[in-house]
């Protein structure tokens, strides 16, 4: 197994092996918690980061023990230089994986297998074609499921995430998990999180609890399997017995995995951010364009890293408007 640098390890023996690149903040959807109403102000053109400085930053990364990349955004395929990135990162030694929301991903599957790149992650927040353009403010639901039956009949590994919002698709927690009855794929459940401008209210989340007791009305407690979590594993993974999927709930909120995060994040604009929940960030890109190390700049950002939530280590902190409002939207930090 790789040895990680101790520059990854953080002051409670953390090991940052998982390094999460936002290739945009561009998105050809315009959800609701992820993206304000009013939309957001991009970064110019010139302060996004490059192909080459995109691998420069990664390649740094895994020559210090990260062995995991994920590309997110905004929404990744809508780079016109997407391709490149993932045929210069899938020469690195690490585990590529890409987030999306599918609606343009048929263009690029060639690419996907070309580049040995497996595990895909799809965002679809509703079955039904109306409440999908409701929260997407856009009407591709017919690409996107599609797409990811058109990813399941070529292989790939699929997990669909599906952020739930009381009131409005917490009623379709039963319908996504038959959709595991006859789809290989893994559903996975996550609750609403608090970022700028998504007018987050924890009466609009849809707990751990709450989607287990909806579960355990539908099925018998010997159809229900309890599946064991893999290392450093973000969820609580769940499968039917005899469906040929899974399920699986993400409960940031409630029921975080802090102890053993394994995970950073790469802004599109170069900014490393230590954890999802924390608005601190510390510049990458200039100090590269001014050709100098990074490494030190990483060391101390990692250094940095709360024990929980970015500091927000009780419902009470998340609840208050001024420890959470001054993050980036969704959007702008990457999936």
């Amino acid at each position: 197994m790789k040895k990680v640098n101790p520059i990854l390890i953080d002051t409670y023996k953390r090991e940052h092996t998982y390094l999460r690149i936002s290739l945009t903040e561009r998105c050809n959807l315009r959800c609701t918690y992820c993206m304000p109403a009013e939309g957001i102000q991009l970064s110019p053109k010139s302060h996004i980061m490059s192909f080459d400085e995109i691998y420069t930053i990664a390649k740094t990364f895994v020559d210090h023990g990260v062995t995991k990349i994920r590309l997110t955004g905004g929404e990744p395929l809508v780079r016109k230089d997407a391709h490149i990135i993932l045929e210069k990162l899938a020469t690195l030694p690490v585990e590529l994986a890409l987030t999306t929301n599918a609606v343009n991903l048929e263009r690029h599957i060639e690419t996907l297998k070309n580049c040995h790149i497996k595990n895909i992650n799809v965002s679809l927040d509703s079955l039904n074609a109306e409440k999908f353009k409701e929260i997407t403010r856009r009407d591709y639901f017919d690409k996107v499921y599609n797409n990811i039956l058109s990813l399941v009949a070529e292989g790939f590994n699929v997990k669909i995430n599906a952020v739930l919002i009381k009131g409005f698709n917490d009623n379709e927690i039963i319908d996504f998990i038959e959709l595991t009855k006859t789809l290989p794929v893994t559903v996975r459940f996550i609750e609403f999180m608090p970022f700028d401008g998504n007018k987050w209210d924890i009466k609009k989340m849809v707990s751990l609890k709450e989607i287990l007791g909806i579960t355990t009305n539908s099925f018998s407690k010997e159809k229900l399997i309890r599946l064991e979590d893999a290392k450093n594993d973000t969820s609580k993974n769940y499968k039917i017995k005899g469906y040929k999927g899974s399920f699986a709930i993400i409960s940031s909120v409630t029921n975080p995995f802090c102890d053993s995060c394994n995970r950073l994040r790469l802004t599109a604009n170069g900014h490393l951010k230590n954890c999802l929940f924390s608005a601190e960030e510390s510049d990458l890109l200039t100090a590269l364009r001014a050709g100098k190390s990074i490494e030190t700049i990483i060391e101390k950002a990692i250094r940095l890293k709360a024990k929980m939530r970015g500091g927000m280590d009780t419902l009470e902190k998340l609840k208050t408007p001024d420890l959470h409002s001054k993050n980036r939207s969704m959007i702008t930090i990457g999936g």
